[in-house]
């Protein structure tokens, strides 16, 4: 495998490298932090439902939405990012998503040891202190003929400013969210009491990752790489990526006599689950699903909202039919089952 330490970069070409690399089909372990602030938030998520895009705009922080699940997050130059990107087929990778997330957080849980601080990996998608406090998420994805496995080694945190961008339903529940991340999300700086310097925790990381994978070969950011880089900048900046996970559903139209529009939120072990959903007498005329979960492969979202049409909106017909896809597909939502998909659906309210 290759290995692409690019260090400090343009906050898009640090989230851009991994897009890039994956679909240019080239293996490798990139590392990479951002020179200045933004939000991510996961392929599944709705931008508009979870992020306080006002707030964002007056601070100057970008939003990117990336092609891995998992929630909205604040980056910037205080967080390392590693990506490990290889083809689907290489007999050399778990095949499952919750074996990846293991196997491929073993060099940052060492990196974080050799700094003092002693981790472990939990599932669904964490890396977690000796007391429970989450110092890493993780994320994974299909891209194309590849797969991406994301994380970062965090250095320090900025929980008011994560506070504030995520979007609440009302301002009473802010400090609740700051108060809440606090005291479960920590940091090198929290927990050591220093920042260790960026050069200094990336060679420990690249002689962890090459612990596990052998010898890694420099690649240089070439021009091709740039320039493919470039051309992806504009897909994901687009409206039509951008926004592209908003419920088709139209908030508060009445159709017509006897079809409801009914949304939810669920929380399962893997992540939040919403739904918009068109009901009429009793069965699912439409359905969107969105969330923080992961699924993979990713495409299968808009093939599981469509198995889903014209079911009958009950408990058990409901679970079978989704049951039958994760069959039929061999989908995989580590965390979140079956069953999650029907609470959320079943748990949904009149708007």
């Amino acid at each position: 495998m290759y290995l692409l330490d690019l260090g400090e970069r343009p906050w898009e070409q640090s989230m851009l490298i991994f897009h890039t690399l994956a679909r240019m089909g080239v293996e490798a372990v990139d590392i990479v932090w951002p020179q200045t602030p933004f939000i991510s938030i996961g392929y599944f998520q709705d931008v508009k439902k979870e992020v306080d895009i006002d707030y964002c705009k007056k601070a100057g922080l970008p939003i990117f939405r990336r092609e891995v699940g998992g929630g909205t997050v604040y980056l910037d130059r205080n967080q390392i990012f590693y990506h490990v990107i290889w083809n689907k087929d290489n007999p050399n990778f778990p095949r499952r998503i919750k074996d990846i997330y293991e196997y491929l957080s073993t060099p940052p849980i060492e990196t974080y040891e050799e700094f003092g601080i002693d981790t472990k990996f939990r599932e669904v998608n964490d890396i977690v202190t000796s007391k429970g406090r989450k110092i890493a998420g993780l994320g994974g994805a299909d891209i194309e003929d590849s797969m991406a496995f994301v994380g970062s080694i965090i250095r320090d945190f900025n929980y008011n400013t994560m506070a504030h961008a995520i979007k609440v339903p009302d301002e009473k529940f802010r400090d609740k969210i700051y108060k809440t991340m606090e005291e479960n999300v920590t940091n090198m700086k929290k927990e050591i009491g220093k920042a260790p310097p960026h050069k200094e925790i990336k060679n420990v990381l690249i002689k962890n990752y090459e612990k596990l994978f052998g010898k890694l070969k420099p690649l240089k950011l070439s021009e091709e790489i740039i320039q493919k880089m470039t051309e992806l900048a504009k897909w994901f900046s687009s409206p039509e990526f951008f926004y592209k996970k908003t419920p088709r559903i139209p908030q508060g139209v009445k159709i017509k006599e006897g079809i409801e529009i009914l949304y939810s939120t669920y929380k399962a072990k893997g992540g939040l689950v919403r739904t918009a959903q068109e009901v009429e007498n009793k069965q699912l005329r439409d359905i969107g699903i969105s969330g923080d979960f992961t699924l993979y492969p990713k495409k299968e979202l808009q093939n599981l909202e469509y198995s889903l049409k014209d079911t009958e909106r009950e408990k058990s017909e409901l679970t079978s039919k989704i049951e039958e896809f994760y069959e039929k597909t061999d989908v995989q939502t580590p965390g979140v089952r079956a069953r999650d998909f029907t609470k959320a659906i079943m748990e949904a309210k009149q708007a």
